[in-house]
């Protein structure tokens, strides 16, 4: 199958990946693979651009390593699926590359992979290690989060109206690259990124899209990839504002943060899919006693939401005055 620059560039990036292991093995080394290394630790912030970015720390996984080796190997079980995947021009879903990539390893009672937890941060290794994207190694992930709105889409090839989809909306799918999604006629004046589905399912019912010309968008909680890039896309292609409806809760606000400056687990990804310019709609932590609202309408933190606020008041991009108050 003729592949196009981007395949050809991926597969090249996979098999010098391979290349500088037999490489090792041929020159009798211990074959090791640079895999950046994804945590806080690694990760800065730009005040320029305003986005959480990864750094250049790297961890070495050796083959002959107790501790490790397993996850050399996985590591090329994932690379030798996806250069498959690339080379016959399909794609598949990164739960379905667990079950390809699963097998029993010899008479052994070891399996390669035992749960898809285990396969997941091995896909996004590889992707940092050979600097290519999810999409570009032909993997997508299940269908999750909504959209309609005053705008005509393409989806590879297909005229869309999300002007006329219904209670549930438009499945927003897991790769929303310009070749697959393409945006045509709208009226829209913004984009409203919503939290909980049963809000974006209200403002739906209600026609708050129709009424205000904006686009309603759910990621159901903490939104995937997809919706990410979607709206990020949105915004930088039809320069639409975007608005973030989301809880008055430690993850309301992280929510938040990852759509306006990236993630820390997706550094790598900020640029394609943070709006630094994204604004927060919702309660302050200040409000209940602005509008006395009644207690019956508050939940107690738990020792989870206490450790998140914890967290998030030691990052640099929470640092701010403001945040640090509705965070206290």
């Amino acid at each position: 199958m003729r592949k196009d620059a981007v395949s050809k560039k991926t597969t090249a990036k996979i098999e010098k990946l391979a290349e500088g292991v037999l490489k090792a093995v041929a020159g009798g080394k211990n074959p090791f693979l640079d895999i950046p290394v994804r945590s806080l630790a690694n990760v800065s912030w730009s005040e320029k651009r305003r986005l959480v970015e990864l750094g250049g720390q790297k961890q070495k996984r050796y083959f002959f390593n107790v501790s490790m080796a397993k996850k050399f190997m996985q590591t090329f079980l994932v690379s030798e699926a996806c250069k498959e995947l690339i080379d016959a021009g399909k794609t598949t879903s990164i739960r379905d590359l667990y079950y390809v990539t699963k097998h029993t390893i010899g008479d052994t009672k070891q399996n390669t992979f035992e749960e898809q937890d285990e396969s997941d941060p091995i896909i996004e290794d590889l992707e940092v290690t050979v600097d290519a994207l999810r999409e570009e190694l032909h993997l997508f992930a299940a269908r999750k989060g909504s959209m309609v709105g005053p705008i005509t889409i393409t989806d590879t090839g297909d005229t869309i109206d999300l002007r006329r989809m219904g209670s549930g909306g438009w499945a927003v799918p897991s790769i929303v690259e310009e070749n697959v999604i393409a945006f045509r006629k709208h009226e829209a004046k913004y984009v409203l990124l919503i939290e909980k589905d049963a809000v974006w399912t209200r403002f739906n019912e209600d026609k708050f899209w129709k009424r205000e010309s904006c686009i309603i968008v759910q990621g159901g909680g903490q939104p995937p990839r997809g919706v990410r890039r979607l709206v990020q896309r949105l915004h930088r292609e039809l320069k639409l504002p975007v608005y973030v409806l989301v809880d008055n809760d430690p993850w309301g606000f992280y929510i938040f943060s990852v759509m306006k400056q990236g993630s820390i687990n997706l550094a790598y990804e900020s640029m394609r899919m943070a709006v630094p310019e994204a604004r927060f709609i919702g309660l302050s932590s200040f409000d209940k006693g602005k509008y006395q609202l009644p207690t019956n309408v508050a939940i107690k933190m738990d020792d989870g939401d206490n450790n998140r606020a914890k967290q998030m008041l030691a990052y640099p991009w929470f640092k701010k005055a403001h945040w640090q108050r509705e965070i206290q």
